[in-house]
Protein backbone atom coordinates (compact mmCIF):
# COMPACT_ATOMS: atom_id res chain seq x y z
CA UNK A 1 0.00 0.00 0.00
CA UNK A 2 1.54 3.59 -0.99
CA UNK A 3 1.95 5.73 1.66
CA UNK A 4 0.28 9.01 1.98
CA UNK A 5 1.73 12.41 3.41
CA UNK A 6 0.50 15.43 4.81
CA UNK A 7 1.39 18.69 3.54
CA UNK A 8 3.22 19.39 6.94
CA UNK A 9 4.89 15.95 6.49
CA UNK A 10 6.12 17.26 2.89
CA UNK A 11 7.50 20.49 3.92
CA UNK A 12 9.51 18.70 6.64
CA UNK A 13 11.25 16.60 4.23
CA UNK A 14 11.71 19.44 1.60
CA UNK A 15 13.19 21.73 4.34
CA UNK A 16 15.25 19.16 5.73
CA UNK A 17 16.45 19.01 1.93
CA UNK A 18 17.03 22.66 1.69
CA UNK A 19 19.36 22.96 4.92
CA UNK A 20 22.07 20.29 3.69
CA UNK A 21 22.90 19.15 6.32
CA UNK A 22 22.18 15.44 5.57
CA UNK A 23 22.53 13.50 2.49
CA UNK A 24 19.45 12.83 -0.13
CA UNK A 25 19.57 9.21 0.36
CA UNK A 26 19.84 9.43 4.29
CA UNK A 27 16.57 12.31 4.44
CA UNK A 28 15.26 9.81 2.39
CA UNK A 29 15.91 6.67 4.97
CA UNK A 30 14.68 8.94 7.51
CA UNK A 31 11.27 9.60 6.19
CA UNK A 32 10.88 6.30 4.42
CA UNK A 33 10.32 8.38 0.94
CA UNK A 34 11.82 7.57 -2.30
CA UNK A 35 15.15 9.95 -3.06
CA UNK A 36 13.82 11.54 -6.01
CA UNK A 37 10.68 12.33 -4.05
CA UNK A 38 12.53 14.32 -1.67
CA UNK A 39 13.71 15.88 -5.13
CA UNK A 40 10.97 17.17 -6.21
CA UNK A 41 9.23 18.21 -3.18
CA UNK A 42 12.27 20.47 -2.08
CA UNK A 43 11.87 21.81 -6.24
CA UNK A 44 8.56 22.73 -5.04
CA UNK A 45 8.71 24.22 -1.74
CA UNK A 46 11.96 26.24 -3.63
CA UNK A 47 9.05 27.43 -6.82
CA UNK A 48 6.35 28.61 -4.21
CA UNK A 49 7.98 30.29 -1.05
CA UNK A 50 5.88 33.45 -1.95
CA UNK A 51 2.81 31.41 -2.43
CA UNK A 52 2.99 29.26 0.61
CA UNK A 53 2.15 31.48 3.69
CA UNK A 54 -0.91 31.20 4.97
CA UNK A 55 -3.41 33.55 7.53
CA UNK A 56 -5.00 29.81 9.08
CA UNK A 57 -5.63 30.50 12.58
CA UNK A 58 -6.01 26.82 12.89
CA UNK A 59 -2.98 23.72 14.29
CA UNK A 60 -1.97 23.46 10.77
CA UNK A 61 -1.70 26.84 9.97
CA UNK A 62 0.09 27.25 12.89
CA UNK A 63 2.73 24.32 12.20
CA UNK A 64 2.85 25.36 8.52
CA UNK A 65 4.04 29.27 9.59
CA UNK A 66 6.84 28.14 11.77
CA UNK A 67 7.49 25.73 8.85
CA UNK A 68 8.09 28.68 6.58
CA UNK A 69 9.53 30.72 9.21
CA UNK A 70 12.45 27.95 9.71
CA UNK A 71 12.92 27.92 5.92
CA UNK A 72 13.79 31.20 5.72
CA UNK A 73 16.23 31.62 8.21
CA UNK A 74 17.90 28.08 6.61
CA UNK A 75 18.11 30.23 3.38
CA UNK A 76 19.95 33.35 4.93
CA UNK A 77 22.17 31.06 7.41
CA UNK A 78 22.89 29.74 3.62
CA UNK A 79 23.58 32.80 2.25
CA UNK A 80 26.17 33.76 4.90
CA UNK A 81 27.50 30.53 5.18
CA UNK A 82 28.35 31.31 0.54
CA UNK A 83 29.66 34.78 1.19
CA UNK A 84 31.78 33.16 3.60
CA UNK A 85 33.48 30.73 1.69
CA UNK A 86 33.46 32.85 -1.81
CA UNK A 87 36.32 35.24 0.92
CA UNK A 88 37.85 32.11 1.77
CA UNK A 89 38.01 29.93 -1.42
CA UNK A 90 41.46 28.71 -3.15
CA UNK A 91 43.66 28.87 0.04
CA UNK A 92 46.11 26.09 1.08
CA UNK A 93 44.94 23.64 4.47
CA UNK A 94 46.66 25.75 6.28
CA UNK A 95 45.62 28.78 5.55
CA UNK A 96 41.78 27.47 5.96
CA UNK A 97 42.37 26.77 9.66
CA UNK A 98 43.62 29.43 10.42
CA UNK A 99 40.38 31.38 8.90
CA UNK A 100 38.25 28.83 12.09
CA UNK A 101 36.69 31.60 13.84
CA UNK A 102 35.70 30.12 17.37
CA UNK A 103 33.31 33.09 18.24
CA UNK A 104 32.18 33.38 14.74
CA UNK A 105 27.95 34.47 15.65
CA UNK A 106 26.47 32.24 13.04
CA UNK A 107 28.36 29.46 11.80
CA UNK A 108 29.64 27.18 14.03
CA UNK A 109 32.83 25.68 14.11
CA UNK A 110 31.74 22.26 12.60
CA UNK A 111 30.23 23.96 10.14
CA UNK A 112 32.97 26.30 9.49
CA UNK A 113 35.45 23.10 8.86
CA UNK A 114 32.60 21.17 6.62
CA UNK A 115 32.70 23.99 4.28
CA UNK A 116 35.92 24.59 3.96
CA UNK A 117 36.57 21.30 3.24
CA UNK A 118 38.90 20.26 6.17
CA UNK A 119 38.79 17.83 8.64
CA UNK A 120 37.40 18.80 12.40
CA UNK A 121 40.23 16.59 13.78
CA UNK A 122 42.76 18.26 12.05
CA UNK A 123 42.06 22.05 13.62
CA UNK A 124 42.18 20.38 17.16
CA UNK A 125 45.53 18.59 16.17
CA UNK A 126 46.49 22.14 15.83
CA UNK A 127 46.07 23.27 18.86
CA UNK A 128 49.08 23.96 21.45
CA UNK A 129 49.39 21.13 24.00
CA UNK A 130 50.60 21.71 27.16
CA UNK A 131 54.13 20.45 27.34
CA UNK A 132 53.80 19.44 31.11
CA UNK A 133 50.59 17.85 30.42
CA UNK A 134 52.07 15.57 27.80
CA UNK A 135 54.80 14.60 29.73
CA UNK A 136 52.42 13.75 32.51
CA UNK A 137 50.16 11.97 30.31
CA UNK A 138 53.31 9.93 29.28
CA UNK A 139 53.72 8.88 32.45
CA UNK A 140 50.03 8.15 33.40
CA UNK A 141 49.95 5.90 30.31
CA UNK A 142 53.10 3.75 31.01
CA UNK A 143 51.88 3.16 34.28
CA UNK A 144 48.02 1.95 33.60
CA UNK A 145 49.42 -0.13 30.57
CA UNK A 146 51.52 -1.84 33.57
CA UNK A 147 48.79 -1.78 36.35
CA UNK A 148 45.43 -0.73 34.65
CA UNK A 149 43.74 -1.81 38.09
CA UNK A 150 45.09 1.49 39.36
CA UNK A 151 42.84 4.12 40.30
CA UNK A 152 43.47 8.02 40.53
CA UNK A 153 44.87 7.83 44.07
CA UNK A 154 47.43 4.74 43.41
CA UNK A 155 48.62 6.62 39.94
CA UNK A 156 49.05 10.05 41.94
CA UNK A 157 51.29 8.03 44.14
CA UNK A 158 52.54 5.99 41.05
CA UNK A 159 53.67 9.13 39.48
CA UNK A 160 55.60 10.58 42.28
CA UNK A 161 57.75 7.22 43.19
CA UNK A 162 58.34 6.33 39.69
CA UNK A 163 58.70 9.67 37.86
CA UNK A 164 59.14 12.27 40.48
CA UNK A 165 55.91 13.74 39.11
CA UNK A 166 53.97 15.88 41.99
CA UNK A 167 50.84 16.47 41.47
CA UNK A 168 47.04 16.30 42.93
CA UNK A 169 44.43 13.50 42.33
CA UNK A 170 42.03 15.89 40.55
CA UNK A 171 44.73 16.91 38.09
CA UNK A 172 45.41 13.01 37.96
CA UNK A 173 42.23 11.94 37.22
CA UNK A 174 41.50 15.01 35.23
CA UNK A 175 44.12 13.53 33.03
CA UNK A 176 42.83 10.18 32.86
CA UNK A 177 39.73 10.70 31.73
CA UNK A 178 40.49 13.08 29.21
CA UNK A 179 42.98 9.99 28.08
CA UNK A 180 39.81 7.55 28.07
CA UNK A 181 41.28 5.76 31.70
CA UNK A 182 39.72 4.33 34.35
CA UNK A 183 40.75 1.41 36.48
CA UNK A 184 39.89 -2.01 36.04
CA UNK A 185 38.09 -3.71 38.97
CA UNK A 186 34.39 -4.83 39.99
CA UNK A 187 32.41 -1.50 41.00
CA UNK A 188 28.89 -0.88 41.25
CA UNK A 189 29.16 1.65 38.69
CA UNK A 190 32.50 1.20 36.23
CA UNK A 191 32.72 3.87 33.50
CA UNK A 192 35.60 2.52 31.38
CA UNK A 193 33.98 5.39 28.92
CA UNK A 194 31.55 7.72 28.68
CA UNK A 195 28.15 6.57 28.00
CA UNK A 196 25.05 8.22 26.84
CA UNK A 197 22.11 8.20 28.27
CA UNK A 198 20.12 8.58 25.54
CA UNK A 199 21.66 6.05 23.14
CA UNK A 200 19.78 2.73 23.22
CA UNK A 201 22.21 -0.23 25.46
CA UNK A 202 22.23 -3.81 24.00
CA UNK A 203 22.18 -6.64 26.19
CA UNK A 204 25.71 -8.30 26.60
CA UNK A 205 25.47 -12.21 24.40
CA UNK A 206 28.74 -13.56 25.13
CA UNK A 207 28.03 -15.00 28.59
CA UNK A 208 29.09 -18.74 28.65
CA UNK A 209 29.63 -18.69 24.95
CA UNK A 210 31.97 -21.08 23.40
CA UNK A 211 33.49 -19.37 20.34
CA UNK A 212 34.64 -21.92 17.43
CA UNK A 213 34.57 -20.34 14.16
CA UNK A 214 36.13 -17.26 12.58
CA UNK A 215 33.88 -14.35 12.57
CA UNK A 216 31.62 -15.60 15.28
CA UNK A 217 32.28 -12.99 17.75
CA UNK A 218 33.93 -9.05 16.58
CA UNK A 219 35.07 -7.39 19.39
CA UNK A 220 36.18 -3.44 19.73
CA UNK A 221 37.85 -0.96 21.93
CA UNK A 222 39.48 2.76 21.99
CA UNK A 223 42.70 3.37 23.71
CA UNK A 224 44.82 6.61 23.96
CA UNK A 225 47.34 6.69 21.90
CA UNK A 226 50.48 8.92 22.99
CA UNK A 227 52.87 11.22 20.88
CA UNK A 228 55.87 13.28 20.78
CA UNK A 229 54.08 16.34 21.72
CA UNK A 230 50.83 15.54 22.19
CA UNK A 231 48.42 12.63 21.72
CA UNK A 232 45.19 11.12 19.86
CA UNK A 233 43.50 7.66 20.35
CA UNK A 234 43.33 4.36 18.58
CA UNK A 235 40.48 2.25 17.94
CA UNK A 236 40.65 -1.61 16.67
CA UNK A 237 38.47 -4.13 15.85
CA UNK A 238 39.36 -7.71 16.57
CA UNK A 239 37.94 -11.27 15.58
CA UNK A 240 38.38 -13.23 18.84
CA UNK A 241 38.41 -16.54 17.73
CA UNK A 242 41.61 -15.64 15.69
CA UNK A 243 43.24 -12.65 17.87
CA UNK A 244 43.49 -11.14 14.17
CA UNK A 245 42.82 -7.34 13.64
CA UNK A 246 40.60 -6.89 10.97
CA UNK A 247 40.41 -3.04 11.01
CA UNK A 248 41.72 -0.23 12.52
CA UNK A 249 41.80 3.99 12.85
CA UNK A 250 43.84 6.72 14.39
CA UNK A 251 41.83 10.20 15.57
CA UNK A 252 42.86 12.84 17.07
CA UNK A 253 39.21 13.50 19.20
CA UNK A 254 37.09 10.72 20.58
CA UNK A 255 34.45 11.45 18.15
CA UNK A 256 32.85 8.44 16.40
CA UNK A 257 33.87 9.41 13.35
CA UNK A 258 36.68 7.45 13.13
CA UNK A 259 35.04 4.59 14.99
CA UNK A 260 32.10 4.11 11.98
CA UNK A 261 34.90 4.63 9.68
CA UNK A 262 37.07 1.21 11.27
CA UNK A 263 33.82 -0.89 10.81
CA UNK A 264 32.78 0.42 7.43
CA UNK A 265 36.50 -0.72 7.01
CA UNK A 266 35.86 -4.16 8.56
CA UNK A 267 32.89 -5.04 7.17
CA UNK A 268 34.30 -4.59 4.03
CA UNK A 269 36.55 -7.76 4.57
CA UNK A 270 34.13 -10.29 6.28
CA UNK A 271 30.40 -10.56 8.58
CA UNK A 272 30.80 -11.48 12.26
CA UNK A 273 27.71 -12.69 13.75
CA UNK A 274 27.88 -10.83 17.09
CA UNK A 275 30.06 -7.33 17.67
CA UNK A 276 30.30 -6.48 20.82
CA UNK A 277 31.47 -3.51 22.49
CA UNK A 278 31.07 -1.18 25.84
CA UNK A 279 29.08 1.32 26.05
CA UNK A 280 30.78 4.45 25.23
CA UNK A 281 29.04 7.06 23.03
CA UNK A 282 31.33 6.24 20.25
CA UNK A 283 29.66 2.25 19.88
CA UNK A 284 26.24 3.46 21.23
CA UNK A 285 25.57 6.05 18.67
CA UNK A 286 22.84 5.60 15.92
CA UNK A 287 24.91 5.94 13.24
CA UNK A 288 27.09 3.56 14.53
CA UNK A 289 24.74 0.73 15.60
CA UNK A 290 22.58 1.22 12.20
CA UNK A 291 25.71 0.12 10.53
CA UNK A 292 25.37 -3.50 12.77
CA UNK A 293 21.43 -3.47 12.34
CA UNK A 294 21.08 -3.26 8.68
CA UNK A 295 23.35 -5.95 8.20
CA UNK A 296 21.49 -8.21 10.80
CA UNK A 297 24.74 -8.43 13.06
CA UNK A 298 23.89 -8.73 16.59
CA UNK A 299 24.79 -6.46 18.83
CA UNK A 300 26.53 -7.31 22.46
CA UNK A 301 27.71 -4.45 25.46
CA UNK A 302 29.36 -4.98 28.10
CA UNK A 303 27.07 -4.75 31.69
CA UNK A 304 27.79 -2.62 34.29
CA UNK A 305 30.67 -4.63 36.30
CA UNK A 306 31.97 -6.47 34.07
CA UNK A 307 34.55 -5.38 33.23
CA UNK A 308 36.23 -8.18 31.63
CA UNK A 309 34.31 -8.42 29.10
CA UNK A 310 36.60 -7.18 26.51
CA UNK A 311 39.54 -8.64 27.83
CA UNK A 312 41.10 -10.02 24.30
CA UNK A 313 40.71 -5.99 22.66
CA UNK A 314 42.65 -4.96 26.17
CA UNK A 315 45.63 -7.62 25.65
CA UNK A 316 46.21 -6.41 22.29
CA UNK A 317 46.73 -2.80 23.81
CA UNK A 318 49.10 -4.01 26.02
CA UNK A 319 50.94 -5.69 23.15
CA UNK A 320 50.80 -3.22 20.32
CA UNK A 321 51.97 -0.47 23.48
CA UNK A 322 55.14 -2.62 24.85
CA UNK A 323 56.13 -3.90 21.17
CA UNK A 324 55.56 -0.62 18.66
CA UNK A 325 54.05 2.80 20.45
CA UNK A 326 56.77 3.26 23.64
CA UNK A 327 59.51 2.13 21.46
CA UNK A 328 58.88 4.04 18.16
CA UNK A 329 58.14 7.38 20.22
CA UNK A 330 55.78 8.83 17.02
CA UNK A 331 55.65 12.44 16.66
CA UNK A 332 52.86 13.12 15.01
CA UNK A 333 49.33 11.33 13.53
CA UNK A 334 50.80 10.22 10.00
CA UNK A 335 54.01 8.84 11.46
CA UNK A 336 51.25 6.67 14.22
CA UNK A 337 49.42 5.57 11.13
CA UNK A 338 52.21 4.87 9.08
CA UNK A 339 54.01 2.64 12.40
CA UNK A 340 50.78 0.93 13.47
CA UNK A 341 50.30 -0.25 9.68
CA UNK A 342 53.67 -2.13 9.86
CA UNK A 343 52.72 -3.23 13.15
CA UNK A 344 49.91 -4.42 12.81
CA UNK A 345 50.60 -6.43 9.08
CA UNK A 346 53.51 -8.12 11.34
CA UNK A 347 50.95 -8.84 14.65
CA UNK A 348 48.58 -10.58 11.90
CA UNK A 349 50.73 -12.21 9.66
CA UNK A 350 53.75 -12.98 11.42
CA UNK A 351 53.99 -12.70 15.13
CA UNK A 352 53.15 -16.25 16.35
CA UNK A 353 50.82 -16.76 19.50
CA UNK A 354 50.84 -18.97 22.44
CA UNK A 355 47.74 -18.87 22.58
CA UNK A 356 46.99 -19.82 19.11
CA UNK A 357 49.53 -23.15 19.37
CA UNK A 358 52.05 -21.11 18.02
CA UNK A 359 50.37 -19.76 14.64
CA UNK A 360 49.82 -16.52 13.16
CA UNK A 361 46.18 -14.79 13.77
CA UNK A 362 46.11 -14.45 9.61
CA UNK A 363 46.91 -18.10 9.39
CA UNK A 364 43.95 -19.38 11.97
CA UNK A 365 41.47 -16.59 10.77
CA UNK A 366 41.62 -17.40 7.07
CA UNK A 367 42.58 -21.48 7.33
CA UNK A 368 39.98 -21.86 10.41
CA UNK A 369 40.58 -25.17 11.60
CA UNK A 370 43.54 -25.71 14.50
CA UNK A 371 45.10 -28.28 14.75
CA UNK A 372 43.69 -29.78 17.71
CA UNK A 373 39.76 -30.34 16.57
CA UNK A 374 38.63 -29.64 20.36
CA UNK A 375 40.16 -26.39 20.92
CA UNK A 376 37.43 -24.15 21.95
CA UNK A 377 37.64 -20.64 23.00
CA UNK A 378 35.46 -19.56 26.12
CA UNK A 379 34.77 -16.11 27.47
CA UNK A 380 37.00 -15.12 29.80
CA UNK A 381 37.21 -16.15 33.07
CA UNK A 382 37.48 -13.60 36.11
CA UNK A 383 41.11 -12.75 36.84
CA UNK A 384 43.03 -11.27 39.85
CA UNK A 385 45.47 -9.59 38.07
CA UNK A 386 45.36 -8.66 34.49
CA UNK A 387 48.86 -7.35 35.08
CA UNK A 388 50.25 -11.17 34.02
CA UNK A 389 48.13 -11.66 30.39
CA UNK A 390 49.56 -12.17 27.63
CA UNK A 391 48.60 -12.28 23.85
Amino acid sequence: MKKVFTPQQKAAVALAAIKGDKTVSQIASDYEVHPTQVQQWKKTMLENISSIFTDKRTKEGKLERELIDELYRTIGQRDIELGWLKKNSNLSHKEKLSLIDRSHPDISISRQTEILGVSRASLYYARRFDPEEVLITRAIDEVYTRRPFYGSRRMKDALQDEYTIHIGRHRTRRLMHLMGLEAIYPKKRPKTSESESSHKKYPYLLQNLVITRPNQVWGTDITYLRLENGWAYLVAIMDWYSRYVVAWRVSLTLESDFCISALKGALQENIPEIFNSDQGTQFTDNDFTKILLARKIKISMDGRGRYLDNIFTERLWRTVKYENVFLKSYRNIAEAEQGLAEYFLFYNTERRHQSLERRTPADIYFNHQRSNPKFRISTPPILSNLSTITV
